[in-house]
């Protein structure tokens, strides 16, 4: 098992869309999944009924969090008595994940290196459905059975940015540090976490043949997985301190301590992009003001060439341009809605890949247009891309407009 790759996470991944019999188990007591026989390429062929301890996942846009269970799957041969006709079944039990279930969801079945199951269903239509197809390179899924695959270690299959990105929707942390780093951020920091500038500034001073000017896509990336290494490598080191000293008899301060941790990791996610969008900026001579308020209290992350200009009646907003930057989307886009009413077309930048047809069109309905950084566009559809623009394209629009 090589580090950085799929395989590290799977073993073997199976997938197809659900059928109205698997989708409502309750019309016809049928507990099982249809068309499994490809699934003996993951889990053997082996005497006897063999249940496996199960996660069971759904997920879908319009729900802020994943709808989670444990369970488990049993795999037999309801013929295994026959001298010559095998018949395997795979069970699955009634969980708040099937209750969410519809026909034409897509199924996923991955076998994780423990020997535990993933069952994950994805909404129809949706972006993490898209996402996940992506992610494990499965595109023709109109045959009835399961499409599987039991070499999961291909040079394709190599974790980048997008990937990582889609393994942590599904509740999989991606091992993402390097001890060697640890040394020279608690010399640098002493042992505490400085403030997300001072942050981001110190993993760009670490990549100094990074050229913001050269490739303005790759340097954003570049620079958020340096900083997501360092920020993962120290959080590691004075999470495991704090743990080493105990909570004693207060349950209350180790509940403050783990939410004071989640916070931290969101808050930093986007402090983090606009920190080095801001640079990229700098870089580029690109005049803008960061997180001024336009009307009604709203601050939109970046507005082009300044807050002066915007306020000012006399210049031209067809000259205007305005920028939000969010790691993901959902229905966290509809934000950008109500920034700068001056400014008619509204820019989101995002590092969600993938995201789906039905949502991108929504979008230009609304004329929101996504600003997508090369190596996160290409997990869109050839349609979408057209429609994208790399950052290097956004930059190139602002400047012609200062």
């Amino acid at each position: 098992m090589k580090r950085g790759y799929l395989s590290e996470y799977f073993e073997g991944v199976a997938v197809k869309r659900l059928s109205a019999v698997e989708a409502h188990p309750e019309r016809s007591n049928q507990h099982e999944f249809d068309g499994v026989q490809g699934l003996r390429q993951i889990l053997g062929e082996s005497k006897g009924k063999q249940k496996f301890d199960a996660k069971f996942i759904y997920l879908s846009d319009s729900d802020a969090e994943p709808v989670v269970a444990d369970g488990f799957l049993t795999w037999y041969d309801a013929r295994e008595r026959h001298p010559s006709r095998s018949e395997y079944r795979l069970y699955f039990p009634t969980t708040a994940v099937s209750q969410c279930a519809a026909e034409g969801d897509l199924l996923v079945i991955g076998k994780r290196p423990s020997g535990a199951m993933l069952v994950i269903v994805a909404e129809q239509g949706s972006t993490i459905e898209r996402q996940i197809q992506w992610l494990f390179g499965f595109s023709d899924l109109t045959h009835p059975g399961f499409s599987v695959k039991s070499e999961i270690e291909t040079d394709q299959t190599r974790l980048e940015f997008a990937s990582r990105f889609i393994l942590e929707q599904l509740g999989i942390e991606v091992e993402n540090r390097d001890e060697t780093w640890l040394e020279t951020l608690l010399r640098e920091f002493e042992g505490t976490f400085p403030g997300t500038r001072v942050f981001s500034a110190f993993a760009r001073n670490t990549m100094k043949e990074v050229s913001p000017l050269d490739d303005p896509d790759a340097a954003l990336l570049a620079w958020l997985e340096r900083e997501e290494v360092l920020f993962r490598t120290l959080e590691r080191h004075l999470i495991a301190d704090r743990l080493r000293r105990g909570f004693g008899d207060d349950p209350d301060a180790f509940i403050e301590f783990s939410l004071s941790v989640q916070n931290r990791r969101k808050s930093r996610a986007g402090s983090a992009l606009e920190n080095h969008l801001e640079e990229i900026f700098v870089q580029n001579k690109v005049h803008y003001s960061r997180g001024q308020i336009t009307e009604n209290r709203a601050r939109p992350d970046f507005v082009f060439p300044g807050i002066s200009e915007y306020h000012d009646p006399k210049f031209s907003a067809a000259r205007l341009t305005m920028l939000g930057a969010k790691a993901t989307c959902k229905d966290r886009w509809r934000q950008v809605l109500a920034e700068a009413d001056r400014i008619s077309e509204k820019h989101l930048l995002t590092l969600e890949p993938g995201i789906s047809e039905n949502q991108t069109s929504e979008m230009q309905s609304k004329r929101v247009r996504l600003v997508v950084p090369a190596g996160i566009a290409r997990t869109y559809s050839t349609e979408q891309q057209g429609w994208l623009l790399k950052l290097t394209d956004f930059i190139g629009l602002v400047l012609s407009r200062q």
